[in-house]
């Protein structure tokens, strides 16, 4: 194993040269598994694939090699996206192209082992092939970039991903790992690295998409004893789980971005502000750490080059609110999380009032390839304002989900057309919600709006942290409006008025909303009404006047909702009736005395008892004591229970 770190560090990462000699290539394409000589599995572990039964199947495939394929190797790899095919398993054979198979639970391990060794494939669970130059094709199966999912995405910041074992810093030097950090810190000047990654034109992957390059040069240029680098990899949005796919599957591109960044502004202490109970992304996390400072790319004199670096992980409160940069930093400082006034801003006095850049996981992901291939690479990706690439997380009602990296430019409807594959089980789309807890609605007729910090800032549209969450006509507006709501006061910090009362004051009102007043005099109806059309003098005010982004966005999903779904809103105030029937307040639930047979079930399993009746014969509702909970309707047999 020593020898093996000599061999990478003096001929890999000291080596000057940009080609390697033939003899070096050969050996790292060993340590990539590109040439091999026996049977290699590769299993899926990111947590999507853990909770789908990933951790039986490598278990099962265990037994399985021991007993009939001792000589083969079985590697643990990242997440490669698409977490309907968990648990997600590949197999490369000596000489031919990798083949992938989706939904392998264990007790489909032993029958495509056995296949696949004896060339015999079992194809109801195979994906694709794929591989290179000098590999066996296999005949009649297509290739994983032709399948829709992977067809439609340019995969930058994840090409890593799902391909090597994330706990390997060996596999990440031969991939290319570390040389662009150890080429930067002994060939380029603080003022140099910032003014490359300036003119890449990097803007931060979440928020506004500030300009990177500029952020840095703020703190580099702010006179200081010290400078401090801070990952904020809390990734708080409901619905976002890019960054933990990243931190699982390929935790080594993120410390070498964090090591360029540190280096660029002059910092000798980085710290990764990581969420809370992602104990499998924070172990990973860890390994890496431990393993790149044992290669001495962390620590006194790096390389050689004079540069001294510690990273510290610290694991946030749990509080959404802990996400914005100034809260970040109280928080890392061991004060309460709560925004601050700005300016000053973070670059000019952030952590112990140092200059300070706090970037997300993606954007930092980003750095090592900039530095490696040119600014002038990624400026020709994506578009001319916001050139790269942008990770989403796909969830909600599509055919398919997962993380997902389209080139910038990409539009709404290329998303979720053709790499979600539209609505599952046949239902119409109702709209596409963006940028998390305060992200806007994207209805069918805006689905065409490209993936632009500024096309979509025209239309009042937050691109977030990368949630991409896909609604279907089975889905109330007003109930997931009043959910988020809830949220977002719930994590109000409730040190702005203007936040803490304007949430709750929403918040009450959308639960009034969505339930029968309990009275139906004249008197009720009026306050009913006039609390309604407070909403959006409440919601403009909160906008205004907030302190920070939480409080300014929090009215965003009532404001999106009701500009594009307002008949919705109407029909729930007005006429008491919702259209999808979620709502359990406006719901009201009959028992059909032709079809009843009085068989009980229903009366003993409502939880109000709110049923009556006498065995064998029809049974009722008591309106006045039903929740509308639905439970009589869902076990009835004999299609007897109605709701309108």
């Amino acid at each position: 194993m020593e020898d093996l770190k000599k061999f990478l560090i003096n001929e890999v990462l000291l080596f000057e040269s940009d080609t390697l000699p033939a003899d070096t290539e050969k050996r790292l394409q060993e340590i990539r598994r590109e040439r091999t000589s026996k049977p290699v599995i590769f299993i899926s572990s990111g947590t999507a694939g853990l909770i789908a039964g990933a951790g039986k199947t490598f278990q099962a495939a265990q037994a399985f090699i021991g007993d009939n394929e001792p000589g083969a190797e079985i590697v643990k790899v990242g997440c490669s996206g698409p977490a309907n095919f968990e648990p997600f398993v590949c197999i490369q054979l000596p000489g031919k192209n990798k083949l992938f198979f989706r939904n392998i639970t264990e007790d489909k391990v032993d029958t495509l082992l056995n296949g696949v060794f004896h060339n015999d494939i079992n194809k109801d669970d195979l994906v694709g092939q794929q591989g290179g130059r000098g590999f066996e094709l296999w005949p009649g199966i297509q290739f994983m970039d032709e399948i829709s999912f992977f067809a439609r995405q340019r995969r930058v910041v994840l090409n890593n991903c799902g391909c090597y074992d994330p706990e390997s810093v060996e596999e990440y030097i031969a991939r290319g790992g570390y040389k662009s950090y150890v080429k930067t810190i002994r060939h380029y000047t603080y003022e140099e690295v910032c003014n490359i990654i300036e003119q890449s034109g990097l803007r931060g992957r979440s928020g506004g998409g500030y300009p990177t390059g500029l952020k840095w040069k703020q703190a580099l240029n702010t006179g200081s004893s010290s400078r401090f680098l801070i990952c904020n990899a809390k990734e708080s949005d409901p619905g976002a789980f890019t960054d933990r796919l990243m931190l699982e599957s390929d935790p080594h591109r993120l410390i070498e971005g964090i090591a360029i960044a540190a280096y660029a502004i002059g910092a000798s202490t980085a710290i990764i502000f990581f969420r809370r109970g992602s104990e499998h992304a924070y172990k990973r996390l860890k390994r890496a750490i431990e393993s790149a400072r044992d290669y001495g790319l962390i620590g006194h004199n790096i390389m050689s080059s004079g540069f001294n670096l510690d990273i510290i992980i610290r694991k946030e409160p749990g509080a959404f609110v802990c996400g914005e940069e100034t809260a970040l930093v109280s928080t890392l400082e061991g004060r309460r999380g709560m925004p601050q006034l700005k300016p000053p801003y973070p670059t000019t006095s952030g952590l112990y009032g140092k200059p300070t850049v706090i970037n997300n996981v993606e954007t930092l992901m980003n750095v090592p390839l900039i530095m490696q291939n040119g600014p002038e690479w990624f400026n020709s990706l994506g578009t001319e304002k916001s050139p790269g690439t942008k990770v989403f997380a796909v969830a909600g009602k599509g055919r398919m989900s997962g993380v997902v990296e389209v080139e910038m430019g990409t539009t709404v409807r290329e998303i979720l057309d053709d790499i979600a594959d539209g609505i599952k089980e046949g239902k119409e789309l109702k709209a596409v919600q963006l940028g998390g807890a305060s992200g806007s609605f994207i209805t069918g007729d805006s689905l065409d709006i490209p993936v632009d910090y500024d096309a979509m800032k025209e239309k009042g549209i937050g691109m977030g942290a990368g949630g991409f969450i896909i609604i279907d006509e089975t889905t109330c507006m007003v109930d997931l409006v009043r959910h988020l709501m809830e949220f977002m006061h719930t994590e109000s910090c409730g040190k702005c008025i203007p936040c803490r009362e304007g949430t709750g004051r929403m918040l009450e009102i959308l639960e009034s909303v969505i339930r029968k007043p309990v009275s139906e005099d004249s008197g009720t109806t009026l306050e009913r009404f006039k609390g309604v059309m407070q909403l959006e003098t409440i919601a403009s005010v909160m906008r205004d006047t907030s302190l920070c982004g939480l409080g300014q966005t929090a009215p965003n999903p009532f404001l999106s909702a009701l500009k594009n779904f307002r008949d919705e809103f109407e029909e729930h105030i007005f006429d008491r009736k919702c259209r999808a029937n979620i709502c359990r307040g406006l719901r009201t639930f009959t028992i059909d005395v032709d079809k009843c047979t009085g068989c009980t079930a229903c009366a003993s399993k409502c939880p109000v008892n709110a049923i009556y009746g006498t065995r064998l014969q029809p049974f009722f509702i008591v309106e006045d004591k039903c929740i509308g909970c639905g439970i009589c309707y869902d076990i009835c047999k004999f299609s007897a229970i109605k709701v309108k």
